[in-house]
């Protein structure tokens, strides 16, 4: 604040007094009694407007450092002119401290407070240009993210939680936000739809979107995010969303982080993972989010997304090569995606719209290419073919050998700028095959190699236990599959299986991984070379069975066969009637199934 003081001066020396000063904020002066509430008006009011010193309202002045009439002294600084040293207070933002909202009103200082990283939900979309060829990645942004719906009438999928009877769908409509956790697969939609919801919260109640990504940012990122929305809340009255992308990547450590926040209304929080929230999130997070499962888009919901894309990247969809125009007509556009590309990318992407939209990219931007080389091949020609013509030729003959040159050019039916079936399994070809040790190549690998040395292929058997080895497989995992194999696979036709199985087990537990994978090889090459023989293998399954499907009460253990070890046992026919085999070599024959299933035979 500034002050006015008054002075006088006597031959005994001066005196000076301060009766008023002037609001930093707004710059009204009043008198030292009335300017602290003054001040505290001025910095929660959100309106671009002040109070008065009755109570009214004003417009807020442009902020001007005061002058004061104590010797005519320009640019007066606050705080009864006394000039400050530097401190934090004048440093700018940055993510240790930012607390000088003095000098400007509150949302100006909200710009101000406001990070690169809590930029609008529509920054990423309004930075898309169109380029020369049709498509929107001039600058380099996926078509992903270009195609990323804004509107909840542009979202594909997911309607068993957006229905107009479900949670979500009100959410929508009320603008309300409270705290979710998305769980689904890669591509489903989460991210597009928590920015979906904010934009809701955006509109109908004034919230304020951040996102962060738990891959990049850490628990100082979290803590100013943090501090910046408790600013906003107590400030401006606005509330704060915060999206974190991959949230299971964040420790339980950095996840606390959240607790007293989502608690005291600081935050909205807004997470997304692929992970199983119940093993990578904190219990007392869950408790204070709704868990919302979204699924693997159908391929009917894929070839929507993939529709709507093909403007942006300049393209368009037919549905055969006969509705195509002939040479020289007039078309949208000169890359045509067949309807048989576009079933085959939303078929074999598994329910993943991010990759079935780059796949799309690359098939189409791929034809633009060869289209542009094509132009540029056939103007270098035509400009050839014009100066070499001699000045006798007619000039008919010059114009048919341009024309024909000119033609080259023109795409027709089947030609190379059409995106077909096959251009679309080229564009989802991969360098190399992911292994996840917990998902669907840990269990497509482990059957193959039982099923390899089943088939008593060794070279097989080794290949996949060599790729499943050099992905980072746990071996004991392998040993056991294979002590399992021993059994079920070759059982009596070599017992000794069981017994190369078991030492191979002991062998990775006792030197571990990569000694141990030769022990391993070991032991598969000699379950793959083993005779096989499934007989008790199949005849425990019908024990089971026989179990399982019996209909009433189990029946009781014949009395002959039951143990008496006191003697009211003995007393009530325990162990009555037993026949000690040993005591007869010459064979007994007595009952060992329960009554009723005396002819039962599971080797048979």
């Amino acid at each position: 604040m500034v002050d006015t003081c008054t002075s006088s001066s006597s031959r005994d020396g001066s005196s000076s007094s301060c009766t008023s000063a002037a609001c930093p904020v707004c710059g009204v002066v009043l008198s030292l009694a009335e300017i602290n509430s003054h001040i505290d008006l001025c910095l929660v009011s959100a309106g671009g407007e002040t109070a008065d010193r009755d109570g009214g309202v004003v417009s807020r002045p442009v902020l001007k450092s005061p002058s004061s009439a104590r010797g005519g002294r320009q640019g007066l600084l606050p705080f009864g002119g006394q000039k400050r040293h530097t401190s934090q207070l004048d440093e700018p933002y940055s993510k240790s401290r930012r607390i000088d909202h003095a000098f400007t009103g509150a949302e100006e200082r909200s710009k101000q407070l406001t990070p690169s990283a809590s930029s609008s939900i529509d920054s990423v979309q309004s930075s898309v240009g169109s380029s020369k060829d049709g498509t929107k990645d001039s600058l380099g942004i996926p078509l992903a993210e270009a195609a990323r719906p804004s509107k909840i009438h542009e979202y594909v999928g997911q309607h068993s939680v957006l229905g107009k009877d479900s949670m979500l769908y009100t959410v929508l409509e009320s603008g309300d936000l409270p705290s979710l956790i998305f769980w689904g697969p890669p591509g489903c939609g989460k991210t597009t739809l928590a920015r979906i919801l904010a934009r809701s919260a955006q509109e109908k109640q004034g919230a304020r979107f951040v996102q962060l990504s738990a891959t990049t940012s850490g628990v100082a990122d979290l803590k100013e995010a943090i501090k910046l929305a408790k600013n906003e809340k107590s400030l401006l009255r606005k509330k704060t969303i915060l999206f974190i992308d991959e949230i299971h990547r964040f420790n339980k450590l950095q996840q606390d982080t959240f607790l007293p926040h989502i608690e005291d209304g600081t935050i909205t929080l807004l997470g997304a993972t692929t992970e199983n929230p119940s093993f990578e999130l904190n219990g007392a997070l869950l408790s204070r989010c709704q868990v919302i499962v979204l699924k693997k888009l159908d391929p009917h919901c894929l070839e929507s997304v993939l529709k709507r894309a093909l403007p942006l990247i300049g393209a368009t969809a037919e549905k055969d090569t006969t509705q195509l125009p002939l040479n020289g007509a007039a078309i949208d556009s000169e890359v045509v995606v067949m309807q048989e590309a576009i079933s085959v990318l939303s078929e074999m992407c598994d329910g993943d719209a991010r990759r079935a939209l780059n796949a799309l990219q690359i098939a189409v931007q791929s034809k633009h290419a060869l289209m542009r080389v094509a132009h540029s091949t056939v103007t270098m020609a035509t400009t050839t073919a014009a100066t070499s013509i001699s000045a006798q030729n007619s000039a008919s003959t010059a114009m048919e050998t341009l024309v024909s040159l000119d033609n080259q050019a023109t795409p027709s039916n089947g030609s190379r700028y059409i995106v077909t079936a096959k251009d679309a399994k080229e564009s989802l070809q991969q360098g190399h095959l992911l292994y996840d040790r917990a998902g669907e190549e840990h269990y497509d690998c482990v059957s193959a190699l039982h099923k390899c040395m089943r088939g008593s292929d060794p070279t097989a058997s080794l290949y996949w236990l060599a790729r499943m080895l050099d992905a980072g497989e746990d071996p004991l995992y392998v040993a056991r599959r294979v002590v399992r194999f021993a059994s079920e696979d070759i059982g009596l036709a070599d017992p000794n299986a069981l017994v190369q199985a078991v030492a191979a087990f002991q062998a990775c537990q006792f030197i571990g991984m990569p000694e141990c994978e030769v022990c391993l090889a070991q032991a598969v090459v000699y379950m793959a070379r083993s005779p096989k023989s499934i007989e008790v293998y199949s005849a425990y399954g019908r024990a089971k069975s026989c179990i399982k499907e019996w209909k009433g009460p189990m029946p009781s253990v014949p009395l002959h066969l039951r143990n008496a070890p006191t003697k009211l046992m003995r007393g009530l026919g325990y162990g009555k009637g037993y026949k000690y085999n040993p005591a007869h070599p010459e064979g007994v024959e007595q009952q060992y199934l329960p009554d009723g299933m005396e002819n039962v035979n599971f080797f048979t």
